[in-house]
């Protein structure tokens, strides 16, 4: 197969998903809201950077798991003695109550079902940010108002809040930012939520956390118990190389959870997969991987902002495992002309203008996207 062929087909089906959901295929935000299938190319050399996924693989402890749940993967996940208490174990990790968890398959699933569940009223969130939860609400008939980012490409806290009101059902953050790669500071998003929780249920997206340093990785779980209405997800994906085994958590205050549970999300835990919940404690078990992963990514991460920078582009600060920058002045469509030369990332118009997003690799591919932009005039 030709990498020729693997970037049409790459076009192909991204072009027919977008179709299918009314959207041009820019204009789907840097998720993978279209379905697109990144294994094409992989043999011929293409360099994915397209999804936010962990280079370096998963626990060589949750590969161990996975290879010893095989054994018992003719059986329902209730049915393995050491996930009888999956969702007790993952509530001990972060500190809170058994009764205070969901499990799902990828934190994606709840962004999907959130806004089936908070749809009398109306979304507030930012612009841009991940797509699925405004997406699905907005195909729902929900009304979304979305807030510009700030110029340096932050959550505008302050304007948000002015838009959250007694109509205000749900308001979404996702912190640090998809896809800008920012932050905003642990204590200005805490008395964020706690005065946007008078009014309203407030989502905190913490799918990249664990790739930020102390104070910043303050996760807002520290609220869910004195603010009922405040609630985290997360997931396996990102930190903990789980991408493809989907298992994510939506964690809060029991009086939400169990309505959750029974409701929308009544089928979810049906379709965990005992290897996913394996790998997952497994995982959560070997910290050392965690820190290995992060290290090498922000080394990566800072080697490809830095050249970036000396190329004059206004490179946003990452605190994340990918990048953000302008590329106001590039003519055409920036991603499928990278595709051609062998990089796959992303790129869209934003309320700011014309933005890609590239995914931090490992060091020697960040090198060679380098090389890649150095003939690219943006």
């Amino acid at each position: 197969m030709s990498a020729s062929f693997n970037r049409r087909d790459l076009l192909k089906f991204g072009s027919m998903a977008a179709i299918g959901m009314g959207l041009r295929l820019p204009s789907l935000g840097m998720g993978n809201e279209e379905g697109i299938l990144r294994n094409y190319g992989a043999a011929d050399g293409l360099i994915n950077l397209s999804s936010n996924e962990n280079p370096y693989g998963i626990s060589p402890k949750a590969r161990e798991a996975l290879l010893a749940a095989l054994g018992e993967a003719h059986r329902y996940q209730y049915n393995h003695t050491n996930l009888k208490d999956f969702k007790k174990q993952l509530a001990d990790h972060y500190g809170v109550q058994e009764d205070q968890v969901l499990v799902t398959a990828g934190s994606g699933e709840a962004l999907g079902l959130l806004p089936r569940h908070f749809h009398k009223g109306k979304l507030v969130t930012a612009n841009p940010t991940f797509g699925i939860l405004p997406a699905t609400a907005k195909m729902l008939g929900q009304k979304v108002v979305e807030v510009p980012l700030t110029a340096d490409q932050k959550h505008d806290l302050p304007a948000m809040l002015k838009e959250v009101d007694d109509d205000t059902s749900l308001v979404y953050i996702c912190n640090p930012a998809n896809p800008s790669s920012t932050i905003v500071s642990s204590s200005s998003l805490k008395n964020f939520c706690i005065e946007a929780a008078k009014k309203a249920y407030v989502a905190v997206d913490e799918a990249y956390i664990d790739f930020l340093d102390a104070p910043d990785n303050e996760s807002m779980l520290q609220l869910i118990e004195k603010h009922p209405k405040v609630f985290v997800i997360g997931t396996f994906s990102k930190i903990h190389a789980m991408a493809g085994l989907r298992i994510g958590w939506v964690i809060g205050h029991a009086s939400l959870i169990k309505p959750l549970a029974d409701n929308y999300f009544i089928r979810t835990q049906m379709a965990m997969s005992a290897l996913s919940m394996s790998a997952a404690l497994a995982s959560l078990k070997d910290p050392g991987w965690q820190k290995l992963s992060k290290e090498k990514n922000a080394a990566a991460r800072d080697y490809t902002y830095n050249a970036l920078k000396n190329m004059n582009i206004n490179v946003v600060k990452s605190y994340t495992n990918f990048l953000f920058f302008p590329i106001p002045n590039y003519k055409g469509d920036f991603a499928a002309d990278m595709l051609q030369k062998n990089i796959f990332l992303r790129s869209s118009n934003y309320i700011h203008g014309k933005w890609a997003r590239a995914s931090v690799g490992t060091m020697d591919e960040m090198k060679q996207f380098i090389e890649t932009m150095k003939q690219v005039q943006v």
